[in-house]
């Protein structure tokens, strides 16, 4: 085995780091980075919604440049257009520049993270290949849930002594380290500029045009009350065209970006569709918390990343565990992953028992289930995916995992906003009208016996001058809090169908140094 690709492998981990954390961190400082440069609410939505519609085109495509252009190539290529765009945008202030520019840096995100999947299977052998996984696994582990102590840093609990600035300046070291290993470590292959000849064009227009479509009306829908917006009608009805014309060219064309025939593999398609869930239900670790800690406790970054950072510093414990334990032959990674999912569920039940009074604290529990489940689970579905295709197949194996994977980013968003629109407002008017039915006593009276007293007095008057707002507030925090406990509960029925999908799907399959070396 060649030595110095493991350093290159090292320079894609960092690499995939840094595009991860623009992600992440500019998401949880978007508040802090709009008001800095004067951008709306409603255009600050875009400023995601862009990032990840480039996402999933840069995943669509990645493995089939990496082979036409070289990997090495094409991961300094990537490398450097994530350095440049990332360091422009604290530089401008026009609208129309930065949402470019995020569109650049969401597209290098989706253009890296298919290739630590590729370079991790070519630079490790089948002996230690199940390491090389989990060095991918972080990207879906690790990397986020990193995301929050990041930003606690450049903001440091809101003073700005750093700057949301560092939100984007962070990539510029991590990628010239990245390049640095890359260009260092990476063999040359030689390239093979025929496959142009055979590009599959249709495909990647169709990718573009049907699959943002798709995504941004999951992303926007709630914005544009969904289907009494022109917009959100068009873009739905450009994904009902443009998702099966995608499925029936890629079938058929010669050289396509995915090869649907592969899904026929029963512990590929597993894989496709649990990392898909995956990243849906690992929302309770990282979106719903966080949520209820700010809207409810009033939390900063700099107060809530150690509830983050507990998963993100056990996954490099676990995930290396887990490599070790399904490198055993008599572990059934079926099993392993029903334990996984079982922890998952029991983090998602005990969560969905909190109540305005929960801090941090109470949380932690709940967060180390979570933890083990996510190493748990993420580790088999890998290793059953990778063992059902030969290298040679490893291109279309990436973009088949990769690209749902990041379409599941837009699913989550289109869930909590769901849950907020339907359950969130379902809980307001409960609260409010039970609050009219018993008025004497929530409303209005003196107080007697209560240990938080009525805003008005018997009269009718204030109780104080900012009573009515405190009770506002009362009842939309508690709203809040049922509506994120209705959150957790709607996780762990999505766990309880991976459970049953685990049941049916994949089949039996053994480590990668005992797979491969039959074949």
């Amino acid at each position: 085995m060649d030595k110095k690709i493991i350093v290159a492998l090292a320079g894609v981990i960092v690499a995939a780091l840094s595009t991860e954390l623009n992600d992440a961190v500019s998401n949880i400082l978007l508040g802090d980075i709009s008001g800095a440069i004067g951008m709306g609410h409603d255009s600050s939505t875009w400023f995601e919604s862009l990032y990840i519609s480039a996402q999933i085109f840069g995943m669509a495509v990645s493995p089939w440049f990496s082979v036409t252009l070289t990997l090495r190539r094409w991961l300094l290529f990537v490398i450097t257009l994530t350095c440049v765009s990332t360091l422009l945008i604290p530089a401008t202030s026009n609208l129309t520049l930065l949402f470019g520019l995020r569109i650049v840096q969401g597209l290098c995100g989706g253009l890296t993270i298919p290739l630590l999947m590729s370079t991790a299977l070519r630079a490790l052998p089948p002996p230690i290949r199940l390491y090389g996984l989990a060095a991918y696994a972080l990207t879906a582990t690790f990397f986020p849930n990193l995301a929050t102590a990041f930003a606690a840093v450049w903001m440091q609990g809101g003073d700005g002594s750093l700057g949301w600035q560092f939100a984007f300046y962070q990539a510029v070291p991590l990628g010239a380290l990245a390049g640095l290993l890359v260009w260092y470590g990476m063999p040359q292959d030689p390239p093979h500029y025929e496959r142009f000849a055979k590009f599959d064009w249709r495909g990647a227009l169709l990718v573009l045009v049907g699959l943002g479509s798709f995504s941004t009306m999951l992303e926007q829908g709630d914005r544009y009350d969904w289907f009494n917006s022109n917009t959100i009608c068009v873009l739905a009805l450009i994904s009902v065209v443009s998702i099966p014309l995608l499925l029936v060219n890629e079938w058929f064309h010669e050289l396509p970006l995915f090869k649907l025939q592969m899904l026929a593999r029963r512990n590929l398609a597993y894989g496709m569709f649990t990392l898909f869930m995956f990243l849906i239900i690992s929302l309770s670790a990282s979106t719903l918390p966080g949520r209820y800690l700010q809207e409810v406790q009033g939390y900063r970054p700099l107060q809530s990343y150690l509830l983050t950072s507990e998963i993100a510093a056990s996954q490099l414990v676990l995930l290396p565990l887990m490599a070790l334990v399904l490198n055993v032959k008599w572990v059934d990674a079926r099993v392993v992953s029903f334990i996984g999912l079982s922890c998952i569920l029991a983090a998602c039940i005990g969560s969905s028992f909190l109540n305005s009074e929960w801090q941090r604290d109470q949380f932690y529990l709940w967060q180390g289930f979570q933890s083990l489940g996510e190493a748990m689970v993420v580790m088999p579905l890998l290793m059953m995916a990778t063992n059902s295709v030969v290298p040679q197949e490893g291109p279309f194996a990436s973009s088949l995992v990769n690209t749902p994977r990041a379409i599941s980013a837009a699913v989550g968003v289109w869930l909590l906003e769901l849950i907020q629109r339907w359950r969130g407002a379902l809980h307001s008017d409960r609260l409010a009208d039970q609050a009219g039915q018993d008025r004497t006593r929530l409303l209005q009276g003196n107080g007697n016996g209560h240990d938080i007293p009525p805003p008005l007095l018997p009269n009718g008057r204030p109780r104080s001058v900012d009573s009515l707002e405190q009770f506002r507030q009362a009842i939309e925090h508690q709203a809040t809090v049922l509506t994120l406990s209705d959150g957790f509960l709607l996780l762990a029925a999505i766990t309880v169908f991976m459970m049953v999908v685990l049941f049916i799907l994949p089949v039996r399959t053994y480590p990668p140094r005992i797979v491969f070396a039959k074949k």
